[in-house]
């Protein structure tokens, strides 16, 4: 099981396939475990870089960690793996991190894909119900996972594949202190729309699912307008976790963009 050292943290990352290094980033609450419905068609023809976020999976938890030290984690990963750059692809908060990556480290980033994101220029405060979430006890946040309704996958979502999904968030690995670090990193986190028009030239690609009810559709389509060269896919009937209710579509969309960039490259 392989570990790199990362400001002051043990992150546990692993890899899988060969060909043009992937390197995935999980977002808020999940570990990298949650990349099971890209994995298979990814490994064929790629190398896939994934990785537990801090306070997830087998990484170690910290206090007052920052966007900014997750997109250095994954930094660290990329390097323990022997690679000198990589196709980046988040999702959620992982969408943050890859684009604060791709932004901090452009020599590093071959493409960037933005899944289910925002560009967020103003931090926000965590309060009311949602602060009190962060201080359940973990075992009734587990009880809750398991309570999730198939529905908030988005009408398209196959049935099935959405109680597995649940199922499967259900055994994951995190800890409280944990999630509740990664909140408030998100909370004080924000870059500007400059910066990132200014930093984001490598092929930029942004998949959101149009039922999404934790970032607004409005978001990535608000994203896409800002980056004009980017390429934009909406996948219609799809919740947040657009890669378990459209995962042919999400899956197609996104090796047929890392392919085009590959092969661009090779010309």
């Amino acid at each position: 099981m392989p570990f790199v050292e990362s400001g002051g943290a043990r992150i546990h990352w692993d890899s899988e396939g060969e060909g043009t290094p992937v390197l995935l980033i999980m977002g808020h609450l999940y570990s990298a475990r949650m990349w099971y419905p890209l994995l298979p068609a990814l490994t064929k023809g790629h190398r896939a870089i994934w990785f537990d976020n801090r306070g997830t999976g087998d990484s170690d938890t910290t206090p007052g960690v920052t966007v900014e030290q997750f997109a250095a984690d994954a930094l660290a990963v990329l390097q323990a793996a022997g690679e000198t750059s990589a196709h980046v692809y988040g999702v959620s908060m992982g969408g943050g991190i890859a684009g604060e990556f791709a932004m901090a480290y452009p020599e590093r980033t071959r493409s960037v894909t933005l899944g289910c994101t925002m560009f967020k220029t103003e931090k926000t405060e965590i309060k009311g119900a949602q602060k009190l979430i962060y201080n359940l006890p973990r075992w009734l946040v587990k009880a809750i996972f398991k309570r999730t309704k198939p529905e908030g996958y988005g009408s398209a979502a196959p049935r099935e594949a959405a109680q597995h999904d649940i199922a499967v968030l259900a055994q994951d690995r995190f800890t409280m202190a944990g999630v509740r670090a990664q909140a408030y990193a998100i909370a004080n986190y924000a870059t500007t729309n400059a910066r990132a028009v200014e930093k984001l030239t490598m092929p930029v690609l942004i998949l959101h699912g149009d039922e999404d009810k934790l970032v607004p559709v409005e978001k990535g389509r608000e994203a896409h307008a800002l980056l004009p060269h980017s390429n934009y896919v909406e996948f219609k009937g799809a919740g947040h976790n657009y890669l378990v209710a459209d995962n042919e579509g999400s899956t197609r969309a996104f090796l047929d963009f890392i392919d085009g960039v590959d092969a661009q490259g090779a010309r």
